[in-house]
């Protein structure tokens, strides 16, 4: 945990950045749940959350869907168009979680930078 700056966590993933390095960009987001990692610049997180946002309210769901949680019927585009997440909604809603909260965190840091500058 030295080598990072934890940015926001839920039972389903956390969201960090890389302190510093060589091979990463430290101004992304290292975004980690079930055994994905995604390394993301702003743009792609915020993009990611709008992905999300669209599944949860374009995706039909059955019955069963919303009480199985091995049914993963739901599919969250990525910010990378070649991939494509199956989840449940447990899961998503999870996700969701995840990335609104990275992206506040975020929001609220720059904020704060800005106020502490003047």
């Amino acid at each position: 945990m030295k080598n990072i700056n934890p940015i926001y966590h839920n039972p389903f993933g956390m969201a960090f950045q890389w302190k510093r390095t060589s091979v990463k960009d430290i101004k992304k987001v290292q975004l980690v749940f079930r055994d994905t990692g995604l390394l993301l610049s702003y743009n792609e997180l915020s993009r990611f959350s709008k992905n999300i946002k669209h599944t949860m309210d374009n995706s039909p769901m059955c019955s069963e869907c919303a009480q199985n949680e091995s049914c993963k019927a739901l599919f969250v585009d990525s910010p990378a168009p070649q991939v494509t997440f199956a989840m449940n909604v447990k899961e998503l809603v999870a996700i969701q979680d995840l990335v609104e909260g990275t992206l506040f965190q975020l929001n609220l840091a720059d904020y704060l930078g800005e106020i502490c500058e003047e």
